[in-house]
């Protein structure tokens, strides 16, 4: 493992309630990168992930896409979600099997298929193949050039004229100081300028094509519900595991109350900051990203300071993920 020991490495009790368990973190799409599947690639509980994925991304490996393919073709819509949703499968198909329970899944963005089929709900192929009509879906219901720009610093009043200045939405909630806008690029450049100058602490325009969670993808969100109702069959959560929702944080209690909530927030705000305080009321032990990226666990420590959290990217072998998530 990269680096040294964090504070908090050593969980704690809170108030002598016991921590056990793990969260999983399944990342959304803005940091594919070349050696996104390094570690797992000749892993052979993952081979059968990487065949589904290979199969709707038009018969390409994935593993041999992310080291041939541009970082324009990376970061298009349909590869970033498949490619982001793979390694989140993939790196649970070879740590799942052995890693303690309960299990509290969470997913951002598009890393939220990706969780239910962590949680057990939904098979790999299953997941790969509606990650792929998902990314679709928002293509097609995206007219204009659109995207997402984050801007930290600035508090919600200051946001919210922003965004009734620039036409924008207010697309991830990542804590109180941290938010996703999105919608029309001619309107999230000026914005993201105008967000300087009132004093945000850093803008960044993300490396993604749509306008995803905001209301510029209502038809998209419309059109994946009808799709889950004809996939998804009546299934109950496994023992030892939680599904968290992307939209309030809530957990699944209720498939088709889950299901609903799946296909709205392609349309609608995702409280990601929610999702952490319902991991950490969760009381895990520890706190696995399963990338790419490492920005939900840095976000996990933010929010959760007092449990170990870490993301796959820290480590550099799969033994070295195991003995930490059994410490």
């Amino acid at each position: 493992m990269r680096g040294p020991a964090r504070r908090h490495d050593l969980p704690r009790c809170r108030r002598g309630r016991a921590v056990t368990g793990v969260a999983i973190l399944c990342s959304g799409q803005g940091a594919q990168a070349t050696g996104m599947f390094d570690l797992i690639s000749e892993a052979p509980e993952a081979a059968p992930v990487f065949a589904a994925a290979r199969r709707v991304l038009d018969g390409r490996d994935p593993r041999d896409l992310v080291r041939q393919a541009s970082p324009a073709e990376l970061h298009a819509n349909r590869a970033a979600q498949i490619l982001c949703c793979t390694q989140a499968l993939a790196y649970w198909a070879v740590l799942g099997p052995a890693s303690p329970r309960p299990v509290t899944a969470a997913g951002y963005s598009a890393g939220e298929l990706a969780a239910w089929g962590i949680a057990g709900i939904i098979d790999a192929e299953t997941v790969l193949d509606l990650t792929a009509r998902r990314a679709v879906l928002m293509d097609e219901a995206s007219r204009t050039a659109s995207g997402l720009g984050a801007v930290l610093g600035l508090p919600r009043t200051e946001i919210d004229a922003i965004c009734r200045a620039h036409d924008l939405h207010i697309a991830i909630v990542n804590g109180p100081l941290h938010v996703l806008l999105g919608g029309a690029v001619v309107d999230l450049d000026p914005a993201l300028a105008e967000a300087e100058q009132r004093g945000a602490s850093r803008t960044v325009r993300l490396p993604v094509s749509v306008a995803s969670h905001t209301p510029l993808l209502r038809d998209a969100s419309e059109r994946f519900g009808e799709l889950l109702c004809r996939r998804i069959g009546e299934a109950r959560l496994p023992p030892g595991m939680r599904l968290i929702s992307g939209v309030d944080g809530a957990p699944v209690l209720h498939l088709q109350d889950g299901l609903r909530k799946l296909a709205l927030q392609i349309r609608q705000t995702v409280d990601w900051a929610a999702c952490m305080e319902s991991c950490r009321a969760a009381r895990p032990q520890r706190v696995l990203e399963l990338g790419p990226g490492d920005a939900l666990a840095r976000m996990a420590g933010e929010a959760m300071p007092d449990i170990a959290d870490r993301s796959v990217t820290a480590f550099r072998s799969l033994d070295g993920i195991r003995r930490w998530l059994s410490a």
